[in-house]
């Protein structure tokens, strides 16, 4: 495969942690032999190519001094295009993308709808399914009703009132599994929190929190074939408590997650395994899951809940397949093959022939 993209960075909480997965990616992609070409999001939105090369400290203080500014456009010349001198523009060859863009407009559908108007090919969700991935109250309703157990879960109003006590657990309704989650002892503090959080503004949902729960989290991939990976179950900390994002990102240096503390695979019985994996399907036919993702379980008094999904996981999962003895450039070149063999998404205009418009009369008539 020839001229493989590779795109991390973006205007989001998260734009620190895509760098590592990008890079990570690149240098795996080049010690193959493939000349992958890295493509930085700016935290303000724009785009960059920076050597394949960089290094994550060369983000450090901004913008690497390497790189060359490009151009996204839309239409018929859609991609991406180098800048060059006195305005001529060439265009950047690419054959499919590796979106590794965590949270924010790289995983909530608007960087996958951007891809689809510029007829790019790209790795990870749909814009359909990154959307449904990222809004945890619309996630959790389309597996609640799909007869999937989870937990019930509410959107946290000003006139939200509940028939459960606490403690509670809340989340940003748009966001990723670890950044401004907290356990609160009641809805009072919970909608107090709401408006005082800067990441909870947006929208958060509620759910009883679970003493005494366990983790079970599981990658599943859709290239080549549908499979699911090795189970984790992550290690909480002293009292139970709930991973932060620190612990998950940040402790274990350029590993990242896969440093975290874990069992793996999970000493499960072949029943609870089995009905995990049952239930994994599930949510990847049900959440249109596409490459690769991490399915995030609880299990609670002999119950299993499915808890979220993470699109474009950190690292995109590969601790998972490693264990199961994929190296990480293949897992990058299975991705790339899938998304570069698919068509790009077509814009339907089906009904737009021009009659509403012969009929319509003139606007000042409509207006008047």
């Amino acid at each position: 495969m020839s001229s493989p993209g590779v795109c991390f960075g973006g205007p989001s909480p998260e734009h620190d942690i895509s760098i590592l997965t990008g890079l990570q990616a690149v240098h795996a992609l080049a010690a193959t032999g493939e000349s992958p070409v890295a493509i930085y999001w700016s935290k303000t939105g724009d785009w960059f190519e920076v050597p394949t090369s960089t290094e994550a400290s060369d983000f450090a203080e901004g913008l690497p001094r390497t790189a060359e500014a490009l151009v996204l456009l839309t239409g018929s010349e859609g991609g991406f295009w180098r800048q060059g001198r006195r305005g001529k523009r060439t265009p950047l060859e690419v054959s499919a993308i590796v979106n590794c863009c965590h949270g924010g407009p790289g995983e909530d559908g608007s960087l996958q709808a951007l891809f689809d108007l510029a007829a790019i090919r790209y790795t990870g969700p749909s814009m359909a399914g990154a959307a449904l991935g990222m809004d945890k109250l619309a996630f959790a309703g389309t597996m609640i009703a799909a007869g999937l157990p989870t937990l019930p879960t509410w959107a946290l109003t000003a006139d939200l009132v509940l028939d459960i006590g606490g403690p509670l657990i809340v989340k940003p309704r748009f966001g990723g599994s670890s950044i401004g989650i907290e356990v609160v002892a009641d809805l009072a503090t919970a909608k107090a929190l709401a408006t005082s959080q800067p990441l909870l503004r947006e929208g958060a949902i509620v759910q009883a929190y679970l003493d005494g729960a366990e983790d079970l989290n599981v990658s599943v991939k859709t290239c080549p074939t549908v499979e699911s990976s090795t189970i984790e179950r992550p290690l909480r900390g002293e009292g139970g408590r709930i991973y932060s994002y620190v612990e998950k990102y940040l402790e274990g240096g350029d590993q990242g997650m896969a440093s975290a503390a874990r069992e793996m695979p999970a000493d499960l019985g072949s029943d609870v395994e089995g009905e995990l994996r049952t239930m994994a399907s599930r949510v990847i036919e049900l959440a249109l899951v596409r490459s690769v993702a991490r399915i995030d379980f609880l299990r609670h008094n002999d119950t299993l809940y499915v808890n979220e999904i993470n699109t474009i996981p950190g690292s995109l999962s590969w601790y998972f397949w490693a264990h199961d003895g994929v190296p990480f450039a293949t897992l990058l070149i299975q991705m790339l093959t899938e998304a570069a063999a698919g068509p790009t998404r077509r814009m339907r205009t089906d009904g737009a022939d021009g009659t509403a418009l012969r009929s319509a009369g003139a606007m000042a008539r409509k207006l008047a």
